[in-house]
């Protein structure tokens, strides 16, 4: 079993690396002009495109995943008693792996939507800005823990760290709920139900920069980091691809009022827009329940801790001498009052 964890600590950071090239990969696949998959409401480089859904996903899932073990790893080493929260975690040799892949991943997007790629042009886009804002939070987080952690500058950066990653997610919150582009309709729904994920994300991160030692703040982050990673990706198969889209609605596109590409589900009946609206709440039960399934399986992976045997007999005989306090007293209440 202990081999198996190792085994599990190496190989995590070896697939974080190819999943992040795959995301490469399938990027510049799809912005293949001679690709069938690159049609303008598809590959444009937005948020609101399949590729702009499946990129930043799965940056999210992979990076929860590496949470979740790294969380139970930390509590099954250091135990109940000295277990403490991290909002980052160091890869094996490469200490500041997570941090160095965090900033740049997070600079990389800034720039692709400052830039409005592939068009390259400087016009000024809310929809664009808005989604550079929010990776600018994390460059925040990421940029500042990064500093602190290599020159060792302050004891009390966790509690500050914990501070700027509920901003992270309180920002996303916000500039999701109050977007320019006014989600309605089945894709307003699955945003809704985005941002009821980033609010749990919030509370999880606030609490657990409060109580830094509580095991189950610091799980539920994780699955709510991997949650919204997964939901993303959702959203960008079943709004961005008309094969997918629920049965009664159909993909339509149209210009935003700042000349971004936008694409809506439009569904021809009100019993369709039900049916659909169904569809997303058992797709968002099935997700958590994937994810669940998952942090069952890795816990299996941590064997019990067995006290040792003089320990246990230690323990045994402290227990049959607290147990004959009572009858001690009980004895001694008896004499004086005789």
């Amino acid at each position: 079993m202990h081999h198996s964890l190792i085994t599990m600590h190496y190989l995590l950071p070896i697939n974080l690396f190819f999943f992040f090239l795959y995301d490469y990969i399938f990027l510049r696949i799809c912005l293949c002009p001679n690709n069938p998959l690159s049609q303008p409401h598809i590959t444009q480089h937005s948020m609101g495109t399949l590729a702009g859904h499946l990129v930043p996903g799965s940056a999210l899932a992979l990076l929860g995943l590496w949470h979740i073990f790294n969380t139970f790893r930390a509590y099954h080493l250091k135990g109940p008693n000295h277990f403490r929260s991290s909002f980052w975690h160091p890869f094996s040799k490469l200490t500041y792996m997570e941090l160095f892949l965090i900033v740049s991943f997070s600079i990389f997007s800034i720039v692709m939507q400052v830039l409005d790629y592939p068009l390259f042009s400087f016009a000024f886009k809310l929809n664009n800005y808005e989604h550079a804002t929010m990776f600018l939070h994390l460059v925040i987080f990421a940029g500042f823990t990064l500093v602190n952690e290599i020159n060792h500058k302050s004891d009390m950066w966790f509690e500050v760290s914990g501070i700027l990653a509920a901003s992270v997610f309180g920002q996303e919150l916000f500039l999701l709920h109050y977007h320019s582009a006014d989600h309605v309709g089945l894709e307003g729904y699955y945003h809704w139900l985005m941002q009821l994920i980033v609010f749990v994300s919030l509370l999880s991160a606030i609490s657990t920069t409060i109580f830094p030692s509580s095991f189950p703040s610091s799980l539920v982050l994780s699955i709510s980091v991997v949650f919204q990673g997964l939901w993303f990706i959702n959203m960008g198969f079943l709004l961005w691809v008309p094969e997918l889209v629920p049965k009664g609605c159909t993909l339509s596109l149209g210009h935003g009022g700042d000349s971004d590409m936008h694409g809506a589900v439009i569904c021809g009946t009100h019993d369709a827009g039900l049916r659909a609206r169904a569809l997303a709440n058992l797709q968002f039960s099935w997700i958590l329940a994937g994810i669940l399934i998952f942090v069952g399986c890795i816990c299996s992976f941590f064997p019990k801790k067995v006290a040792p045997r003089a320990q246990s007999i230690e323990y045994e005989r402290l227990n049959s001498r607290i147990a004959e306090i009572p009858l001690s007293v009980a004895g001694f209440k008896q004499v004086n009052y005789q």
